[in-house]
């Protein structure tokens, strides 16, 4: 029997990665599509529906504004649907995968402000970190694509990894800016505009 090689165990762990994200957002999906993760008007808890405002949870009331629109619940549930059945072909699992970011991030986020436990966050982490561990073991492939997408200029050859780490660093501080600023929104309020 061969010994596995460390490429072949890098093929296997993305794999598995892959079938488990489109598994498990196949499962979220269906279950936004067919109404049954978030309060619908028609499905509203009692207690929540007596609740009111200032006393509802941050559970409840998450869970109630986004089972409000039907129509957030189908494009969440049709791009979750999409982007995992991307994923099972080696052809599409990197539009797949960039398609699924987004959704994820967005998905954390609205964790982080509003829900009152972290288990579901911990989850959409572990589906994020998976989706981006997807993207570094296509690393090359990747390269190859924003090469052909921005042409093969000298400069864009010609970064070292100094810069490529500067490029990356800046990206991870705009990202806690971003979620410093969001913070800062949620904490002091939105105001009436």
């Amino acid at each position: 029997m061969k010994p596995m090689t460390t490429l072949n165990l890098k093929v296997l762990i993305e794999f598995a990665f892959r079938i488990y994200v489109f598994i498990i957002l196949n499962i979220y999906a269906l279950g936004k599509l067919m109404g049954g993760q978030f309060y619908t008007p028609d499905s509203i808890p009692e207690v929540v529906y007596h609740t009111s405002l200032g006393e509802a949870s941050n559970f409840d009331l998450a869970w109630t504004f986004m089972g409000r629109s039907y129509g957030y619940i189908l494009f969440i549930g049709i791009t979750q649907i999409v982007g995992s059945w991307l994923l099972l072909f080696n052809r599409t699992k990197l539009i797949g995968t960039l398609i699924l970011i987004p959704v994820m991030a967005n998905i954390i986020v609205f964790d982080i402000f509003f829900l009152d436990k972290y288990g579901a966050l911990a989850s959409a982490s572990i589906y994020f970190i998976m989706l981006i561990s997807i993207l570094l073991f296509n690393a090359s492939q990747v390269r190859s694509a924003l090469i052909k997408l921005i042409g093969p200029s000298k400069k864009f050859k010609q970064l070292k990894m100094a810069s490529i780490s500067k490029i990356l660093l800046a990206l991870v501080m705009v990202g806690i800016i971003f979620l410093l600023d969001q913070l800062l929104v949620n904490l002091f309020g939105h105001g009436k505009g």
